[in-house]
């Protein structure tokens, strides 16, 4: 019998397990379990813990999805589709992946997109390995909770050389119940050698219910592969919202990550990367707007454990109001890491005196012949360039938006489809005006 879990979090797997796992899925969720048991609670003495409560999230009373939400119908998505963006289209309904609402469309040969759920009833054991195959010594106390409460999430499996043409975009989308929810997807990204994709990944809602998301994704690049990901977390303003994304790269892949954060109450998103292949990149770019009563977190671990390498970090932060954000990112060359080229930086635009920001980017070097950089910025408007739009007849709010949208900009044209950037930009000019 397992022993209770910490306090606060016991109905969070209170769901009867009946999906259809095989017997190693259901031992590894036994011992997932009992992992959990015998860890405390993070808290504010652990480093990545620091500028961040739990208080918040332990105090509501989220309980597990034990069924399917099966009453939207397609007409239900209009509301949080980008109109003109054209992908192969997945969406999982509170962390359940909804076969009814998806798109998927015409896959090549090769190319296998589907539900976890379904994929485990189907082909269990062509999961085994795969799953938990790239968290490494990277278990965080959440991600340990979704292992322990695994049901659905979202598979992407690219055979050898396999290049889909057009994006598949995950929508994961979250419906007000009548108690407060907590949805735990798991994804696997599989490409296999010189395989290629982009996944857009939205976070959305319908309303302003109160739930909480705890999404694990774990990719793993063969060599060659090129992945490009783009994640917009668009949640409730009353949700609560984890993610642990975890990535391996083989020899000379590629992998190219935008990460969007304009939702949620309180945020907390961990970026674990990991290369094994020499002349393999990983570039990891993010934009956070945090207003009144919201916390944004983003923590980054990037590993250079073979030599020739390169990683690039490039984080940008708008505060308004009262809101509050955390950057904490951390570059490991080790010691056998020879010729690592890694850059990270973080800048915070301020605007105003109540926001607050945390940031703390690090290099760990133990390799001698490498090429690594940190910095952060912490300002404001400057006045004089507030002034010049002024002079030109710019009232001060359009003014302050126009500035902030070019400090923005820079990540947002990044954004690879048209309709994906106009999306975005729009929904930064919103909380803006």
């Amino acid at each position: 019998m397992n022993a209770p879990l910490p306090n606060g979090l016991e109905h969070w797997l209170s769901a009867p397990d009946d999906s259809p796992a095989p017997d190693w899925l259901l031992e590894r969720r036994r011992a997932a379990r009992t992992r959990l048991s015998a860890r405390p609670l993070p808290h504010s003495k652990e480093e990545a813990w620091r500028y961040t409560s739990l208080k918040g999230l332990l105090e509501q009373q989220f309980t597990a999805i034990d069924e399917p939400l099966s009453a939207l119908q397609p007409e239900d998505l209009d509301a949080v589709l980008i109109p003109g963006f054209d992908a192969h289209r997945v969406v999982l309904v509170n962390g359940r992946f909804a076969p009814e609402l998806s798109a998927l469309g015409e896959l090549p040969a090769g190319a296998r997109v589907g539900g976890l759920r379904d994929w485990l009833g189907r082909d269990p054991e062509s999961l085994r390995s795969r799953l938990d195959a790239t968290r490494g010594d990277s278990e965080t106390f959440f991600a340990l909770f979704n292992t322990a409460g695994l049901d659905d999430g979202l598979v992407v499996w690219l055979e050898r050389g396999v290049m889909l043409e057009h994006p598949i975009e995950l929508i994961h989308l979250s419906v007000g119940l009548d108690e407060p929810r907590v949805a735990q997807p798991r994804h696997l990204v599989h490409l296999e050698a010189g395989a290629q994709a982009t996944l857009v990944e939205r976070y959305v809602s319908l309303g302003e219910s109160l739930y909480c998301t705890n999404a694990v994704m774990e990719v793993a690049l063969g060599r060659d592969a090129v992945l490009k990901h783009e994640r917009l977390q668009m949640e409730s303003r009353n949700a609560f919202h984890l993610t642990g994304f975890y990535l391996v790269q083989d020899e000379n892949s590629r992998y190219s990550g935008i990460n969007i954060g304009l939702g949620a109450r309180w945020a907390r998103t961990d970026l674990n990367t990991r290369f094994r292949g020499e002349q393999a990149e990983c570039v990891l770019q993010g934009l956070y707007l945090a207003g009144d009563g919201q916390l944004l977190d983003y923590h980054l671990d990037v590993e250079h454990a073979v030599p020739h390498c390169r990683s690039e970090e490039n984080f940008k932060g708008l505060l308004t109001g009262q809101g509050r954000a955390v950057f904490d990112g951390r570059v490991l060359v080790a010691k056998d890491a020879q010729k690592s080229d890694a850059a990270m930086s973080n800048r915070n635009l301020m605007l105003s005196e109540q926001a607050e920001i945390d940031t703390k980017p690090q290099l760990e070097i133990y390799a001698d012949d490498v090429k690594c950089s940190h910095g952060t910025t912490v300002g404001q408007i400057e006045p004089e360039m507030l002034f010049y739009l002024r002079s030109r007849g710019i009232d001060a709010v359009q003014a302050r938006r126009m500035l902030c949208l070019g400090f923005a900009g820079e990540i947002i044209d990044r954004l690879g489809a048209e309709a994906v950037r106009e999306h975005v930009a729009e929904a930064v000019g919103q909380r803006l005006a």
